[in-house]
C-alpha cells in the first residue's frame, strides 16, 4: 500500500486541484496537510490570515465529511513534512507550484530532501508556456496575451472525488480561531456562486462598468483566486461560452483580459524575481523620492482632502478590499502626487488587502509608478478630479466611505473645499476641521513628479 501527502498551500479547493488528483493518481491513501508557515504568518495582514484560516475550518469540515480529515502541523515545511513522512511513511508528496522567491527557495529545499512533486493549477498555463520565439519572456503586456490566447486550450477541469481513502490517525494542531469577513463569504461554494452570478448577471457589461467605482460592475473574485478557493482554469473554461456569445463577447473578452493579466505578472515574477525588491527598469531606480510620514499617514488613513482618494482608503481599511480603479487613483497619488516611493504603498497593500498577492500587487504598483516592465508613461500621473467625476460622478462611492461629506452637493462632492462657508455649515461639514483641505496641491504636484521622474 502506498501513501502520498497532498500538501495544501493556495488550492484550498477539492474541485480541479490538480495536485490533489495527483496524489491519487500515485497512491492508494492520501493525506491532506496544511503547515502553517512562520515566516508567511510573522507578516501583519490579520485579515488575510482570518480568511485563511475560515477557510481551513470550512474544507476541514468537507474532507472530516469524507473520512479523510485535514492533518494541520505548524513549523518550517521542511521539518514538519519531514516528520510527518515518518510517521506515515508517505513515498510522496504533491503539492500546487508557487513562484514567488521565498515559496521557490522553501520548495527547492523540500524537494532536495524529499520526493516533491510540483504540479500547475495556481495559473491556467505555467510560466514559461507563453513566451518569445527566441524563448525568452516578454516584459511587454499585449505581446504576451496574443501569444497566450494562441496557446491550446486547457485540458477540461477536474471534478471533486467521489471518495478520498481513510488513513491511520495522524496529530493535528487545532485550526486558530476564525471569523467571516463582510463581503466575502468563505468557502469554495462561494467562491462558485460568486463566479455563478457574475457569468449570469454582470459579464455582459463588463467592459462598460468595471471602472465605475460606484457600481457593482467586477467581479469581486480577487480573494477566492488568491488562495485558490477557484480555479483560475476552471473560471477560464465556464467564461468561455460567454466568448462566443456576441451579446456578451465584449464583457466577457475584459474579463479575460484581466484574467491574464493576472498570468502575466506571475511570469515577470517568476523570470523577474528581483522586481519584488525594486524597480525593474533600471533607469527608474534613483528616483528622488520625498520622506514624509506625515503625508504618508494621511494616505493611509484616507485623510488627503481628495475624495475620491480617501474613500478608496478607506474602504481598504475597512473591507480588506478596494475597487481597481480605486486602487490605480490612490496609487498615482502616492507616487505622482505625494511623490512617495511605491513600495511604501506595495507594503501597505500587502498589509490590508484580503486578496494581496505578490505578483499582482507589484506588478500593479509598478504599472502606475512607471517603473515596471509594461509600465504606464511616467508622465501619466491621474488628476483624483477629473478621475472622481469620471467615475464617480454623482459622489455615491464618496459619500459611502466619507461619511461626513453625505450632506455636500453634487457641485461639491469632487472638490469640497471649494464649497462656500455657507453651504459648508449647512451641509454639517466645516473643511480644515471636520474633513482636511487638500494636503498638497495636484497641478503643483504634477510638475514636481515629472521634474523629479526627469531626472
Amino acid at each position: 500500500m502506498t501513501t502520498a501527502i497532498w500538501w495544501i498551500r493556495r488550492d484550498l479547493r477539492l474541485s480541479d486541484n490538480q495536485s490533489l488528483h495527483s496524489a491519487l493518481s500515485q497512491a492508494d491513501t492520501v493525506i491532506p496537510v496544511y503547515i502553517l508557515d512562520p515566516h508567511l504568518l510573522e507578516r501583519n495582514a490579520s485579515r488575510r490570515h482570518q480568511f485563511l484560516f475560515r477557510n481551513l475550518q470550512i474544507l476541514s469540515e468537507r474532507l472530516e465529511k469524507m473520512g479523510c480529515p485535514l492533518v494541520l502541523r505548524q513549523g518550517k515545511p521542511i521539518v514538519e513534512l519531514s516528520r510527518l513522512k515518518e510517521e506515515c511513511g508517505a513515498s510522496i508528496i504533491t503539492a500546487e507550484a508557487d513562484f514567488s522567491s521565498y515559496a521557490r527557495q522553501r520548495d527547492q529545499e523540500v524537494k532536495s530532501e524529499l520526493n516533491l512533486e510540483l504540479v500547475n493549477g495556481l495559473l491556467i498555463y505555467p510560466p514559461g508556456a507563453a513566451v518569445k520565439a527566441d524563448g525568452t519572456p516578454y516584459t511587454v503586456f499585449t505581446p504576451f496575451y496574443n501569444t497566450w490566447l494562441a496557446l491550446p486550450l486547457p485540458n477540461d477541469p477536474l471534478p471533486i472525488p467521489d471518495h478520498l481513502p481513510a488513513y491511520p490517525p495522524l496529530s493535528s494542531e487545532a485550526l486558530p480561531p476564525s471569523n467571516e469577513i463582510d463581503g466575502f463569504p468563505a468557502g469554495e461554494e462561494q467562491a462558485q456562486r460568486r463566479l455563478d452570478d457574475f457569468l449570469q448577471f454582470s459579464v455582459g457589461d463588463y467592459h462598460n462598468q468595471r471602472d465605475r467605482v460606484d457600481l457593482d460592475g467586477t467581479s469581486l473574485l480577487s480573494p477566492y483566486l488568491r488562495f485558490g478557493l477557484l480555479s483560475p482554469r476552471s473560471a477560464y473554461a465556464q467564461m468561455r461560452p460567454f466568448l462566443d456569445n456576441p451579446q456578451t463577447h465584449d464583457g466577457a473578452s475584459k474579463w479575460l483580459n484581466e484574467l491574464v493579466w493576472r498570468e502575466f505578472y506571475f511570469n515577470i515574477m517568476a523570470a523577474f524575481p528581483f522586481v519584488l525588491h525594486g524597480a525593474f527598469r533600471e533607469a527608474m531606480r534613483d528616483i528622488p523620492w520625498r520622506s514624509s510620514p506625515q503625508d504618508l499617514h494621511a494616505w493611509q488613513s484616507g485623510h488627503t482632502g481628495y475624495p475620491l482618494v480617501d474613500a478608496g482608503m478607506r474602504q481598504l481599511a475597512q473591507t480588506g478590499w478596494m475597487h481597481n480603479r480605486a486602487r490605480m487613483i490612490t496609487a498615482s497619488f502616492l507616487t505622482k502626487d505625494l511623490l512617495i516611493n511605491w513600495q511604501e504603498g506595495e507594503a501597505w497593500f500587502m498589509q490590508q488587502l484580503l486578496d494581496g498577492d505578490p505578483a499582482s500587487n507589484n506588478g500593479g504598483w509598478q504599472w502606475t509608478a512607471g517603473t515596471g516592465t509594461d509600465a504606464a508613461p511616467y508622465f501619466r500621473v491621474f488628476n483624483p478630479v477629473t478621475q472622481s467625476r469620471k467615475f464617480d460622478p454623482q459622489g455615491e462611492y464618496i459619500r459611502t466611505w466619507l461619511p461626513e461629506l453625505a450632506a455636500v452637493p453634487d457641485a461639491f462632492i469632487h472638490e469640497p473645499w471649494k464649497m462656500p462657508s455657507e453651504l459648508q455649515v449647512k451641509a454639517g461639514v466645516q473643511i480644515g476641521r471636520d474633513y482636511p483641505a487638500p494636503i498638497v496641491d495636484h497641478g503643483f504636484a504634477r510638475q514636481r513628479a515629472l521634474a523629479a521622474y526627469k531626472k
